[in-house]
């Protein structure tokens, strides 16, 4: 579908193609991918739902793990079924503003997942490296506040990046090569030059994600060094080994996310369907472990 006047065609339809190069085995791909969705929602819901109805988990540990496990569910719902019907039943029509949609909340929800993610890793330190003072900093008021800035901050950094998309036209193709609709993948698409679009991502990632990672690295580093110290050794490999699931599970998520973003700027030589899978990957795999390794783990909700 497209508008046409004097100057240009602009499409205002958008057509999602999948996994490029793979679509005789997507069907076959579909399984882990259904499967791993089907965990997600279940083990996520379930800690959401225990840590809701159990008054004693109404603590900071516990109110952060059920936001992390909140957005998790929401993250892969708003690509993942979308992207299995791509699979089921061959490409995918999207108007304009549904795309931009889309686009909007994987952004989004992708922040505040790291944004959670930081929260508790702080959390952890307070609670390993600072114990007498963890009632006092950590109170219920500050899990609200956090909230809200954790909101405010996707809404603040993802909304100039819409705005970008806005202004580009789409007068070439119409075909994304994706299974959902991703900014740099709506971008490349367009006519004009897409500079501007491709220094403000890098510059939002590094400045949040980035950040994030580097401030999460830190307090892990800090809890794992007191862990060292402890003079029980049973406490020693009690306190490591759930450092240690988070730590995995922590650079998995950062991993996945800055190669397939790095990539999508920098790698013209990956090929098309390692740079899809991984794009779909880092936003299923964390939701699929988070609740096995934070929750699980955690003998309180187990």
């Amino acid at each position: 579908v497209v508008k046409s006047n004097h100057t240009a065609t602009q499409f205002t339809t958008f057509l999602l193609t999948g996994v490029p190069g793979l679509e005789d085995l997507q069907i076959w791909i579909s399984i882990p991918f259904s499967f791993m969705y089907l965990l997600a929602v279940i083990g996520n819901g379930l800690v959401t739902a225990v840590v809701a109805q159990d008054r004693s988990l109404h603590e900071p540990m516990y109110l952060f793990l059920a936001m992390l496990a909140l957005n998790d569910v929401l993250l892969c719902t708003v690509t993942v079924p979308q992207m299995l019907l791509i699979f089921w039943k061959g490409p995918s029509l999207v108007t304009f503003p549904a795309c931009l949609t889309q686009m909007f909340f994987v952004h989004a929800l992708f922040l505040s997942e790291s944004a959670v993610l930081l929260a508790m890793a702080f959390d952890r330190y307070v609670a390993i490296c600072a114990p007498l003072h963890y009632a006092t900093l950590l109170t219920s008021s500050l899990f609200g506040k956090v909230g809200l800035v954790l909101v405010a901050r996707s809404v603040a950094v993802v909304t100039p990046g819409v705005l970008l998309v806005l202004r580009l036209h789409f007068c070439r193709s119409n075909l994304i090569r994706h299974t959902y609709c991703e900014n740099m993948g709506i971008a490349k698409l367009a006519c004009n030059s897409i500079a501007l679009n491709s220094i403000y991502g890098l510059t939002a990632a590094l400045l949040t994600t980035g950040l994030d990672f580097v401030l999460i690295s830190l307090s892990y580093w800090l809890i794992l060094k007191t862990v060292f110290q402890l003079p029980s050794r049973e406490a020693r490999k009690k306190a490591f080994g759930t450092c240690g699931a988070h730590l995995c599970v922590i650079l998995l998520f950062y991993t996945l996310a800055f190669f397939s973003f790095f990539t999508h700027h920098f790698g013209h030589h990956v090929p098309g369907h390692i740079l899809i899978l991984l794009a779909n990957l880092y936003l299923l795999m964390p939701p699929t472990l988070n609740p096995i390794v934070y929750g699980v783990k955690t003998k309180e909700i187990r």
